[in-house]
């Protein structure tokens, strides 16, 4: 396993995983071995490089990577951050973004009208394609003339991989249900390709329902019912925006877990909160969403028990109260973190 804890908050979030990976280790339930990667700002200020050479295909040795947060107010336009970020992506092509939400307790609930527990969707956006592939360049720049075009690029193999393993997951979650989200009705001929290819992988999957909303729609029932929500899959820009919204159901960033993941490859998990550095070294940086994110990992790497056992430690510690400030508690990150290992390593005992 691969650890590129990053920046900020990232590394003091990540130091609580990889003492829960220890404790498991230790304890015996679980044979690995990790390294620890010096990409972020330092490297990047020092060398000028936040990736060094051949970094790509020495992660491709690894079974998968657990990544911390990226951003330093020393690097303000973010240079260092897509050479990590979007390299890891289309590198490895990691096509699947993966952002599970679960309303863990009802105080966490910004919906007064639902219930916590109407609050569980998984959000498969396409990581790879769309308006942040790249493409794109400026005319007459800095004039008073300067066009700007970002183009969107879809391609039938992006849209049907994805929205395969959208399929796939939900044939495997108890309602069985994934929602198309597009914007067809303004994209005609990206939409036309995504529907189409839905239509075409659902033939084979007839027992998981279908159905399908406008992104802008999505993001008001998401507000208004999100019980109908059970896997949405779409395109990366809509999954970017949609992902954050959904984030706030389950309680905010802090749990916020997600994956970037090429089925079967070498994977990167992460949580999504960003490096905050007003908030490193107070030791109030919430750890749930790296060890979430672990979790994640575990899964990938056919450890759906560990995953388990850790799932449910945060879940009766966000019952419990034993949370950071952010989310209601008292407790410091390395509380949070001790109370998750103990719920456990109790659980994987019982």
């Amino acid at each position: 396993m691969a650890i590129v804890p990053g920046d900020g908050i990232g590394r003091e979030v990540v130091a609580e995983a990889i003492l829960l990976a220890e404790a498991l280790r230790s304890a015996g339930h679980l044979a690995a071995d990790w390294e620890e990667l010096d990409w972020g700002a330092e490297r990047f200020l020092t060398t000028g490089r936040a990736v060094p050479s051949g970094g790509f295909e020495y992660l491709r040795t690894f079974d998968a990577i657990l990544g911390g947060a990226f951003g330093d107010p020393r690097v303000p336009d973010g240079e260092y951050m897509r050479e990590i970020l979007l390299g890891m992506r289309f590198e490895l092509d990691l096509f699947v973004n993966l952002r599970p939400v679960r309303c863990l307790q009802e105080r966490l609930n910004p919906l007064k009208h639902v219930a916590a527990k109407d609050i569980d969707l998984v959000i498969v956006r396409e990581n790879t394609e769309g308006l942040y592939c790249g493409a794109g360049g400026v005319v007459h720049g800095r004039t008073p003339d300067e066009m700007a075009l970002q183009e969107m690029v879809v391609t039938r193999r992006g849209v049907e991989r994805i929205v395969r393993v959208a399929f796939e997951l939900a044939s495997d979650r108890p309602r069985g249900k994934v929602t198309l989200v597009d914007k067809a009705n303004a994209l005609r001929f990206a939409g036309e390709l995504w529907q189409r290819v839905f239509a075409e992988v659902a033939s084979a999957f007839p027992g998981v329902a279908t159905d399908h909303l406008y992104a802008d729609v999505a993001a008001m029932e998401m507000v208004r019912n999100p019980a109908r929500f059970d896997v949405i899959v779409t395109e990366n820009l809509f999954g970017d925006l949609l992902s954050d919204l959904a984030a706030m159901l389950g309680g905010g960033l802090g749990l916020a877990a997600s994956g970037n993941i090429n089925p079967g490859q070498v994977s990167m998990f992460e949580p999504v909160h960003g490096s905050a550095p007003d908030m490193a070294g107070t030791g109030t940086a919430c750890p749930l969403a790296a060890l979430s994110s672990f979790g994640l990992l575990l899964r990938h790497i056919h450890r759906a028990d560990l995953a388990a056992a850790i799932d449910a430690a945060i879940a009766g510690a966000v019952q419990a109260g034993e949370v950071t400030p952010d989310l209601g508690g008292r407790c410091t990150t390395s509380e949070v973190g001790r109370a998750i290992r103990a719920r456990t390593l109790e659980r994987l005992a019982a």
